[in-house]
């Protein structure tokens, strides 16, 4: 009898300190540093300028503007375009419906990748994405030239979009992350 009160006695006190712990340390807990997906607006919702009518995140918003403008930088760049010609090629005929699904897997990857919980991203894994080989509309593998174009091409389009500076330095971060995944040769 004496030990179970002692076991008892013990598993008290564990869990009232337990339970001291716990809201000690939600009292004192620093807020968690924001996403970059919430530092980019997060989840506030406003009217989409493409969707009349339509409501789209803040984030997500910020994000497609980037990569919308940064796909317009990529077409200009004699480094880049060898790698969009199908894609380039379309949109000089009028036909913007492979624009259209590059711009949402892209936002969708970089919502996913700047922390949103509310996007999923369905397309190709990055090495797939970015091999000729399982990715028809790949035109060559990429090298390092390229990759540092691209990133160069999307500080322009975040630049163009007044995206800070700071942001533009975690965006360039997440994206040098990507590297060995997309440049295959």
């Amino acid at each position: 009898m004496k030990s179970i009160i002692k076991a008892s006695s013990v598993l008290f006190v564990a869990l009232f300190l337990t339970g001291m712990w716990a809201c000690s340390d939600d009292q004192n807990m620093p807020d968690p540093e924001p996403t970059l997906y919430e530092k980019l607006g997060g989840d506030e919702l406003v009217p989409d300028p493409n969707m009349p009518g339509e409501m789209i995140q803040t984030g997500r918003l910020g994000l497609r503007s980037v990569v919308d403008s940064s796909i317009f930088v990529i077409a200009a760049n004699p480094i880049l375009s060898p790698y969009f010609r199908t894609l380039l090629m379309e949109v000089g005929n009028g036909n913007l419906s492979n624009f259209a699904i590059l711009s949402e897997n892209l936002t969708d990857f970089f919502c996913l990748a700047s922390g949103s919980e509310d996007y999923t991203y369905e397309g190709l894994d990055m090495v797939s994405a970015h091999d000729p080989s399982q990715n028809p509309r790949m035109e060559q593998a990429s090298d390092d030239t390229a990759y540092d174009a691209f990133i160069g091409a999307v500080v322009i389009g975040a630049q163009q979009n007044n995206v800070p500076e700071e942001l533009i330095t975690e965006v360039g971060a997440l994206l040098e992350s990507l590297r060995s995944d997309i440049v295959q040769r």
